[in-house]
């Protein structure tokens, strides 16, 4: 933990029922709004790392916040979670061990 009480987490999230597999990501519906709300995210330290899991419906996120409660909040904030393309399957607290996240 550090000293603003904040850790770190992964969270997994996945393609929901919105999700047109027929097209690139970057097609999707409301692909710019989200791209712009994840920026947001990252801007703000909250996502550290984020990026799919190739050959799966599967996306990685690392962020930084308080608690799991803290990331469903925010999460939920992304069209593309109120319009059904991404749905998060779990959060657990992450300890990173070898290497920094500079």
């Amino acid at each position: 933990m550090t000293a603003t009480g904040k850790r770190l987490f992964a969270v997994l999230r996945s393609r929901g029922t919105a999700w047109d597999r027929t097209i690139p990501m970057e097609q999707q519906a409301d692909w710019r709004p989200h791209a712009d709300f994840m920026n947001g995210l990252a801007a703000d330290g909250f996502a550290v790392l984020v990026g799919p899991l190739d050959g799966t419906d599967d996306v990685l996120l690392i962020a930084r916040a308080h608690d799991a409660e803290e990331i469903k909040s925010r999460l939920a904030e992304d069209c593309w979670v109120a319009d059904g393309h991404l749905v998060t399957k779990w959060i657990a607290p992450w300890t990173l061990r070898i290497g920094s996240l500079g």
